[in-house]
């Protein structure tokens, strides 16, 4: 059975028939799946968005919290069901996959801008048990897929401008030619920043070809690569000075040359990414058999200026205040999947291996030469830092009239090994293995044809990234005694379609995590983890999606979470809810469009709890908010050109929130904020040929 696509263009399909990969590796109707998994459509994605942060899609879906830092040299905070919620930097804890290719590495950390969001034909948003049969870092998957070139040749033109000086234009073509099918984008986005010192600027392109030689066969390559050159890096703010003014940056009191300026600007804290990413999927079919086999092959370079106060005094072991390293990736996943009867029923059986390897070579200096900061100065970090994962695993799927039986296995080994070539300050060398087997179990019961009920358990690890070994708790040079956390995961769930345009979700959920990684200390971009006690999740998800009469649809998506520290350990008392995590979330939707689907509008609710910054809970929590945005848009065809309109205004009532905040910071500067009132302008023209 082969994957139905969906397209920008055309009608949403009904609940029942959303086809998803995520969970079974296989075409599967996400309605008969044993499992939490939202599909985001294309029509969702660009919904009255510049499609510039993977944040403006997310947020509908229940039980994941996808925060914008207002900090583009720190990409997105998401987390799943608490999962990564204490990042400092890009994603970590959910797993990240475009197109069959991982955009998080071996070690579990993965970056969100590296999604193309202009090509998107639609997110697949897997939670819960099901989860953990990713490996590593999967306390929540996150899957995109780019659309599939079809029909005649077209070109496509995207303008969008909007408040704090943000810019953005895409130019995209599509099309099959010869038999081939291609689809171009190449983007640039520019923002003057909401906070002080957040200007940046953003060039991302990706190619896809595909082929098809022979009727069971099928070939995709694609590329992808993303530059930022010198964004600015506002840090976060202390509760005061957020309170006094929320675009500030952190004065600077020891500056005693210029006493009114930031940390931000004394160390000109900024970051530089450069990007690209090739990949190759190549799918054959052997009757009711399949081989899949996905590869790809990477480089990351990133050079980052942070901030320490002028009167730090870096140890011998410290490795400055520069990042600079330049990363080399690959990686392979080959499955086989076949079905066949068994005891009058159907078993179908995926069974594949799973190989990534990063290689970093990394150096750090100073951030300042004699009393001139934010510049490079001597070297303090010279070294070389291999991590490998090697995963074979096994999915399995029997179904016989109304039940439906899933089971899988994962055995997973990531190592690190570092090589240490600056020993003025002692030799750090040294490697760490980690060994976990993942085991998942699931039952469906299809009650009657608009009714399933299910059930599923798992258990789950996370090894520290290589970031959270780079530092101990002393300073002291690696931290290779950082023990994975490891989590048992229950859930029951019921998804029910009482009408024909209706489709409900809900879901209640347990995870218990012993030895959770938490924040030691951070400061100024440095941070060190230690293990934790045991952590207890419990939560239930509700998601609602309806269409009526036509011309009106709604969408909930409700979230109840209690994450906290089932034992207590240093400060931290029993009962201390996990910091970044808010209790309970809410989004909704009200929107209506004409019959001819020219004109729309829609009016959008955010709501989140307060969340707690540290782990102890004697922070300043940043307080629950609710907010919302109104969005109109219209389209018209005229001969050859489609062209299409809208306007957004976000944060209506101009309501001042915390739209993030970050853990565990040593100087208490946890607090990120969101932006009030702001708006967005876009517009589309599209040539078909």
């Amino acid at each position: 059975m082969h994957t139905t696509l969906a397209f920008a263009d055309d009608p949403a399909p009904a609940p029942a028939n959303v086809v998803v990969v995520t969970g079974s590796r296989t075409e599967h109707l996400s309605f008969d799946l044993p499992a939490s998994i939202d599909v985001i459509g294309a029509e969702q994605i660009g919904a009255a968005q510049p499609r510039v942060n993977l944040s403006e899609a997310l947020a509908a879906v229940p039980g994941l919290v996808a925060q914008n830092r207002q900090n583009y040299a720190q990409d997105l905070q998401i987390s799943s069901r608490g999962f990564g919620a204490r990042s400092a930097f890009g994603v970590r804890g959910v797993r990240l996959i475009a197109d069959g290719v991982p955009a998080t590495m071996p070690d579990g950390q993965g970056q969100a801008a590296t999604f193309d969001l202009d090509l998107a034909e639609r997110i697949e948003v897997l939670r819960g048990p099901f989860s953990a049969l990713y490996g590593n870092h999967s306390g929540g998957v996150i899957q995109m897929f780019t659309r599939e070139p079809k029909g005649a040749p077209e070109v496509e033109l995207n303008v969008s401008a909007g408040s704090y000086g943000s810019r953005k234009t895409d130019l995209n073509a599509s099309g099959i030619a010869g038999g081939i099918g291609y689809l171009l984008d190449a983007s640039r986005f520019d923002t003057d920043g909401y906070r002080n010192h957040s200007a940046a600027t953003r060039d991302q392109a990706y190619a896809k070809l595909s082929f098809t030689p022979s009727s069971t066969s099928r070939l995709v390559l694609t590329a992808g690569g993303l530059l930022q050159i010198d964004t600015q890096d506002p840090l976060g703010v202390s509760w005061a000075t957020w309170q006094r003014d929320p675009r500030a940056g952190e004065i600077d009191t020891t500056d005693t040359q210029t006493p009114q300026r930031t940390f931000a600007e004394r160390y000109n804290t900024r970051k530089s990414i450069d990007y690209q990413q090739l990949g190759v999927s190549w799918d054959q079919r052997f009757g009711a058999d399949r081989l899949r086999v996905t590869a790809y092959v990477g480089n990351r370079r990133v050079v980052q200026f942070q901030s320490f106060s002028q009167g730090f005094q870096a140890p011998a072991s410290h490795s400055g205040g520069v990042v600079d390293f330049e990363r080399d990736f690959h990686g392979i996943d080959a499955n086989w999947t076949m079905s066949r009867p068994l005891f009058d029923g159907t078993l179908r059986t995926t069974a594949g291996i799973e190989a990534g390897a990063s290689s970093d070579d990394r150096k750090g200096y100073e951030n300042f030469i004699g009393s001139e900061f934010g510049v490079q100065g001597r070297l303090r970090r010279d070294e070389q830092d291999e991590v490998t994962n090697l995963d074979p695993y096994a999915q399995f799927e029997w179904e016989r009239g109304p039940w439906v039986l899933s089971a899988g296995l994962r055995h997973s080994r990531v190592d690190f090994e570092v090589d240490d070539r600056f020993l003025a300050n002692g030799n750090d060398s040294g490697s760490v293995s980690y060994r976990h087997t993942t085991p998942l179990l699931g039952l469906l019961y299809k009650v009657n044809t608009g009714l399933n009920v299910y059930a599923s358990a798992a258990r789950g690890f996370e090894t520290p990234t290589l970031n959270e070994v780079f530092y101990s708790g002393s300073g002291n040079g690696f931290n290779y005694n950082l023990a994975p956390a490891q989590s048992t995961h229950l859930e029951f769930g019921v998804k029910a379609m009482p009408l024909d345009a209706v489709r409900i979700n809900a879901a209640a959920f347990q995870v218990k995590t012993s030895d959770e990684l938490v924040v030691d200390s951070s400061s100024g971009g440095r941070t060190s983890y230690r293990n934790a006690s045991a952590t207890l999740r419990q939560g239930l998800e509700l998601s609602l999606d309806a269409d009526w009469r036509r011309n009106w649809n709604g969408r909930l998506a409700l979230s109840v979470l209690r994450a906290m520290y089932d034992e207590g350990f240093g400060n931290v008392l029993a009962g201390s809810r996990l910091p970044g995590v808010p209790n309970a979330s809410l989004y909704g939707e009200f929107g209506w469009k004409d019959d001819a689907g020219r004109y729309g509008a829609a009016l959008e609710t955010i709501a989140n709890s307060k969340l707690y910054p540290d782990d102890a809970n004697q922070a300043n929590p940043a307080p629950g908010y609710a907010i919302a945005n109104l969005r109109v848009q219209a389209q018209q065809q005229l001969g050859a050109w489609r062209v299409k309109e809208y306007a957004r205004v976000n944060n209506l009532f101009d309501r001042d929130y915390i739209g993030s905040v970050i853990v565990g910071d040593s100087n208490r500067r946890y607090y990120e904020a969101a932006p009030g009132r702001n708006w967005v302008l876009g517009a589309s023209m599209q040539y078909r040929f």
